[in-house]
């Protein structure tokens, strides 16, 4: 971790990036960043990880990835949890997350997709057409995944520009739909083979599903220390943790990740908080917050409340279940990795019980005073469960506010008034 300055320019230019808007692009994400995590009080120290992998998000683990293809090595991006990491990483490939989470070349994106389209398919497809996201520049294949109707037609856009590769994820969780999916995950296996070179073996992926339920684990720490009050960590850091797992390196990220538990056990056992005992907690629900989305949780970590979970594909839902490591054959172990994966509760999963149950059960370990479910606007999967969302957690005896947002910071006021209202109810 070098203090010295590095011109990252050059290698950028060489992944064909558009240098000046790159340029406005970290400074905006630097400012950012700055105002919602820099300007936070009694973090933890094991926290200065995270803003080194921030202060280096476009540069050194972009050349991490350079050199590693060079190497010879393989990078598969991708958008979403369901594409099993295990089976890139058997492989000898690479897995990182691909760049979303920010309003950038809209202009260009409405251009080829209506503008009611959700924040998240068009972020996405601003940043590789606006030539700003060093991660999809690097990835010599794109993983897609058909988790909605939207992202499905936008693989299609994204595949003249740019290799890419879908994975049919059935919307049900019928003993058909899982073998469906079984086969999915094998047809993934025979696709990182062949763009690797590799064969992937009993021990291979045996060691790769250790690997990625070791980061798992860590999280997993991270998160039950929120049970505390005061909470040890902040909404925000926790789920910075989760947004840097998708792209850092995964035995480095696991060890740097179990320090900062270690750290926050000692701070829960010395009654040491990033918010008073007693501040309102907040389980947040709803859509992926991808990097750098910290909006809401600034919002309502800034009206004195501490967000104590998130059961969100940025949160619980990345790492809550493993994979059995028991498996003893090749077809024992991607069986496995296939059931796990498919016992996410996306809202694309009809019905979508599954996912009611957890917000419920987080809410009451987490010892929630409220709960906030969250929308991207356009996004018509989560919008259409808010109403089971919410019906639930009034059954159940707690308050729910109900935000639709973007990525934008223009409704920033507007929420701030709603959420320090919610608050002051509870």
């Amino acid at each position: 971790m070098s203090d010295q300055p590095v011109d990252y320019h050059p290698m950028w230019d060489e992944l064909g990036l558009d240098l000046p808007n790159h340029d406005a692009l970290l400074q905006a994400v630097g400012q950012l960043f700055g105002d919602a995590y820099l300007t936070q009080e009694n973090r933890p120290k094991g926290m200065d990880y995270l803003n080194f992998v921030m202060s280096e998000v476009h540069g050194l683990r972009i050349k991490e990835l350079d050199d590693f293809r060079k190497s010879g090595g393989k990078v598969f991006g991708t958008f979403c949890l369901y594409v099993p990491e295990e089976i890139i990483r058997a492989a000898g490939g690479w897995c990182v997350g691909l760049c979303a989470g920010a309003e950038f070349a809209y202009d260009e994106v409405e251009q080829i997709m209506p503008r009611n389209t959700c924040a998240l398919i068009k972020s996405f497809m601003g940043f590789k057409l606006g030539k700003v996201c060093p991660y999809i520049q690097s990835a010599d294949l794109v993983i897609g995944e058909t988790t909605c109707d939207g992202k499905k037609k936008a693989y299609e856009l994204l595949g003249e520009i740019h290799n890419t590769w879908v994975m049919e994820l059935p919307q049900m969780k019928r003993e058909q739909d899982v073998a469906l999916w079984k086969a999915e995950v094998r047809e993934l296996l025979k696709k990182a083979e062949e763009l690797t070179g590799n064969t992937v073996t009993v021990e291979s992926l045996r060691a790769a599903i250790k690997e990625v339920n070791d980061k798992r684990r860590a999280l997993q720490r991270i998160a039950a220390a929120c049970t505390a009050d005061p909470a040890p960590i902040s909404g925000k850091d926790r789920l910075l943790a989760t947004q840097v797992a998708f792209y850092d390196d995964v035995p480095r990220f696991t060890q740097m990740m179990n320090a900062l538990a270690d750290e926050l056990d000692q701070r829960v056992a010395a009654g040491e908080g990033v918010a008073p005992k007693g501040a309102k907690r907040i389980l947040v629900t709803g859509t992926p917050m991808a990097l750098p989305n910290w909006k809401v949780h600034d919002i309502i970590e800034k009206a004195g409340a501490v967000v104590v979970g998130e059961e969100m594909c940025t949160g619980s839902r990345y790492y809550q279940e493993l994979v059995p490591e028991d498996g003893t054959t090749l077809d024992e172990m991607i069986d496995a990795i296939a059931e796990k994966y498919l016992d996410i509760n996306c809202a694309c999963f009809t019905p979508n019980k599954g996912r009611i149950d957890d917000v419920i059960r987080m809410a009451k370990d987490l010892g929630a005073d409220g709960v906030i479910d969250l929308s991207l606007q356009f996004c018509g999967l989560y919008e259409m469960e808010s109403h089971g969302i919410e019906t639930a957690v009034r059954e159940a005896g707690l308050p729910v506010l109900k935000v639709t947002t973007d990525y934008s910071m223009e409704d920033v006021g507007q929420l701030s008034t709603r959420v320090e209202a919610f608050l002051e109810m509870l």
